[in-house]
């Protein structure tokens, strides 16, 4: 074997992976090294050692305590992986390479995730994840500079996703990240603020499958993005302050991480908001006309809550948010479904709770019904921010 081909074969090593070519790359590693022993002295092959070994470098891994990453909403960081609950919740990473990829399972039910690269919505990448931990390839071919990605999670918090890390492939460099924004809002709310229905396909009245959630377009994101605000999202499809569609209300689980163990305590230093917007009230609406519900029967009989219990329980979940949160400003918030459909009591409600309060901190605003069927769409749900936007920028300063 002439140096002209050793050469060559140094050459050819360095295109491969171990990851990709584990096999391939084996055999032509011993016949260099064959080689080698023969035409080079011990020197030359530490140093077809040496590039060998950097041939392997050619693929970054970032593990999910990296502190590089940008995480957004309660979410568990752990070394090794990091859990994301509730919907909104969000992961960013700056780095320089030509592909990007997600190494990623969910626990419970499949989970749903937008992601973004350089900030370009346009062309938003929507996967899904299951039981089955995988690599998911999100972007390659990608010029050379700096590039970001955001890993957004669109769906509901009934599912845990778990995030092994990231890979980055080719002149990989991961880059500290951009400075989190001063303001923070924090959406506590019910299927509307989660997104439920949001991308369910035209002429579809409604549905509640999780494919069809995008917290990315309800009124709760878009606000955020319009005042350039950290978000944080307490929401589920469902849920209530006195009654929910399953055992557990909003009382219960605003103050966890993981919404479905109870023994799973968030720290509320970690994050405190400017602004609260709480959006409940839509399912105790219907449930307390329905005593059937075996809801209704396990929190009441058959017995239905009287107004002021009713006024009383609304009362009581805002003192706790207040409690929280003692600088905060707090919007008690209703609609756009029924609960403010023309006759309805239920804004009424909030309005006497929050006058009993006496806070000057602590504001209403009531959503008009939509009068269409179903949860809000894409269109619906702009309509809520553009209003929610013109009374925060009315009514608060804030700076």
């Amino acid at each position: 074997m002439s140096m002209n081909t050793v050469v060559y074969l140094f050459s050819y090593t360095r295109r491969f992976t171990m990851k990709e070519n584990e096999n391939h790359f084996s055999e032509l590693y011993k016949t260099i090294k064959k080689y080698c022993m023969k035409l080079f002295s011990k020197n030359i092959l530490l140093l077809l050692t040496i590039l060998v070994s950097f041939s392997g470098f050619s693929q970054l891994k970032v593990k999910p305590g990296n502190h590089n990453i940008t995480y957004m909403g309660r979410i568990a960081v752990a070394e090794d992986s990091a859990s994301m609950f509730w919907p909104g919740s969000s992961a960013t990473i700056r780095f320089q390479g030509s592909s990007v990829s997600v190494i990623m399972k969910s626990l419970r039910n499949r989970g749903y995730f937008y992601a973004i690269v350089d900030n370009d919505t346009s062309k938003a990448f929507r996967f899904s994840t299951d039981s089955i931990k995988k690599s998911i390839s999100i972007a390659d071919s990608l010029t050379a500079g700096e590039h970001t990605l955001m890993l957004y999670k669109l769906s509901n918090c009934t599912s845990e996703d778990r995030i092994y890390g990231f890979e980055i492939e080719c002149n990989q460099l991961l880059l500290t990240p951009q400075k989190l924004p001063s303001r923070k809002i924090e959406f506590i709310g019910n299927s509307i603020t989660a997104g439920h229905g949001v991308d369910r396909p035209e002429g579809m009245s409604d549905s509640g499958k999780p494919e069809y959630f995008n917290n990315y377009y309800t009124y709760a994101a878009l606000t955020a993005r319009h005042f350039n605000a950290q978000y944080s999202c307490i929401a589920r499809s469902g849920i209530g302050i006195m009654l929910s569609w399953f055992p557990e209300i909003m009382p219960e689980v605003y103050n966890r991480l993981n919404p479905a163990d109870s023994t799973s305590k968030w720290n509320f230093e970690k994050y405190c908001p400017d602004i609260v917007v709480i959006n409940l009230f839509q399912n105790d609406s219907y449930l307390s006309n329905h005593p059937e519900h075996a809801q209704f029967k396990a929190r009441f009989g058959n017995t239905k809550p009287t107004d002021e219990f009713i006024v009383k329980s609304y009362r009581d979940f805002v003192s706790t948010i207040r409690s929280k949160y003692s600088k905060a400003q707090i919007i008690c918030a209703l609609g756009s479904m029924d609960a403010t459909s023309e006759g309805s009591k239920w804004p009424g409600y909030i309005q006497q709770a929050v006058t009993g309060l006496n806070d000057k901190k602590i504001h209403t605003i009531f959503f008009p019904f939509k009068k269409t069927s179903g949860h809000p769409t894409r269109n619906e749900q702009e309509t809520m921010a553009n209003q929610l936007i013109q009374f925060i920028e009315k009514e608060i300063n804030w700076r």
